[in-house]
């Protein structure tokens, strides 16, 4: 199967989204505004309609989660490691650490259930959420707190006010209650879920920037190789030891292997952090993640 071919059409979009920022009167700050419609609104319904569209087997589904926890535990792991290596410590700032780790383990969402909904339809769409669900809350605490401790200011705060932490709990929630969406309003959030997964790759696309990686680039080449070769490796292995089916080993080397999430940037600066820096960084993922892709899903699977 030719996945650099079945990933072109969310990478087009990426591509439509950078040229449409950089040379039409839509620029960056148009897409400011769609990255916060995108974020607070359109993908918080789509995680939910997600969740809740078919009943969730928690027995069926528990090696999932578990794989998917062992993974996110496994980046997180390495990117803490990353200013004791003995070899890479002196050339690592620990604020500029502090602001970027995140962008080893955390994922593009948008793409991940774009590439998930391709490859394996509803099942992988559903499948995917789950892994949103269990894992989204575990990346924040792993983003939020080196920056929290390192600015003294509040871990919690952040997490409770993350609107992908509570679509997708509050999804869950409904889901192992039974609650439904009713008929009659599934075209609407159909739509929704589909505007968002087209405009979040666009904002991707429009949020793209290099010029700052120059300052640190020991660093960057860290994070970059945890998020785009070692995670693969990673799963790879996970997907053997949890001994999971076909449909979820697919979806955890898509979720290994995805460019990190196009809101670390906006964490770091919100945070006080060289937001600049963190946005080349998610920039240059967005581009590995060309390459990770096809080398998880063909390569490793």
């Amino acid at each position: 199967m030719n996945y650099a071919q079945l990933l072109f059409p969310d990478f087009s979009l990426i591509l439509c989204g950078y040229l449409v920022c950089r040379y039409t009167a839509l620029n960056r700050p148009v897409w400011a505004q769609v990255d916060a419609l995108v974020y607070f609104f359109l993908f918080p319904v789509l995680l939910f309609q997600s969740i809740v569209k078919s009943p969730l087997d928690v027995t069926a589904a528990s090696r999932l989660m578990g794989a998917g926890w062992a993974l996110g535990l496994s980046g997180i792991a390495l990117a803490y490691a990353l200013p004791h290596i003995p070899l890479l410590k002196r050339w690592i700032d620990k604020r500029d650490h502090a602001s970027s780790a995140q962008v080893a383990f955390r994922f593009n969402s948008f793409i991940g259930l774009a590439i998930a909904d391709r490859l394996a339809g509803a099942q992988g769409l559903q499948l995917f959420a789950v892994l949103i669900g269990v894992c989204v809350p575990l990346f924040n605490v792993g983003a939020v707190w080196p920056m929290a401790r390192h600015a003294q200011t509040g871990l919690v705060r952040e997490l409770v006010r993350n609107p992908l932490i509570i679509a997708t709990a509050s999804g869950l929630a409904a889901n192992l209650m039974g609650f439904t969406i009713p008929h009659w309003l599934e075209p609407t959030t159909t739509r929704i879920g589909a505007a968002s997964l087209a405009l979040g790759l666009m904002a991707a696309g429009a949020g793209m920037q290099l010029g700052a990686l120059a300052r640190a680039k020991t660093l960057a080449v860290s994070v970059l190789a945890i998020r785009h070769l070692l995670l693969p490796l990673v799963a790879a292995g996970i997907c053997w030891l949890f001994g999971l089916s076909a449909a979820e080993a697919t979806v955890l080397m898509i979720f290994s292997a995805l460019p990190t999430a196009s809101s670390c940037y906006v964490l770091a600066a919100r945070m006080g952090y060289d937001g600049a820096y963190v946005a080349g960084l998610v920039t240059l993922s967005t581009l590995l993640g060309m390459l990770s892709l096809p080398f998880a899903l063909g390569v490793l699977r």
